[in-house]
């Protein structure tokens, strides 16, 4: 592990990084940094810990807003084609999409499937 020394809002921190990732590392500072550098020049927030909880919500928002996006962008790729790639998906994922979930989402999806195999029954209607 190696030990990174870094600046988020004008304050220092050593960080621990795995080798080879302190690339990836540094960009997660530069852009915690700038979400938690435009709330505070926003002048609105001025307690550092209220900033770096908004900013985290802004960056979970983000991401989450991708992931959906992805999400709804291969969901609309037609099946098969001349020109599709499809990946090939493990055994028992409920849907295309279940792979690019997070695995405890991944978990509660199938979970879920099962649950509504087992209301609709063998022949898909309900009991």
């Amino acid at each position: 592990m190696k030990q990174i020394e870094v600046q988020i809002l004008q304050q220092s921190y050593l960080l621990t990084c795995p080798e080879g990732h302190e690339s990836r590392l540094l960009d997660a500072v530069e852009r915690v940094d700038t979400a938690m550098t435009r709330i505070r020049d926003a002048g609105k927030v001025r307690a550092r810990e209220r900033i770096a909880v908004l900013a985290a919500l802004n960056l979970a928002f983000e991401i989450a807003d991708r992931e959906a996006a992805d999400l709804a962008a291969s969901a609309a790729q037609p099946a098969s084609g001349p020109n599709t790639t499809q990946r090939p998906q493990p055994a028992g994922d409920a849907s295309p999409q279940a792979s690019l979930l997070p695995d405890a989402d991944n978990e509660r999806l199938q979970s879920l499937v099962q649950r509504l195999d087992q209301a609709l029954g063998d022949d898909g209607r309900l009991l």
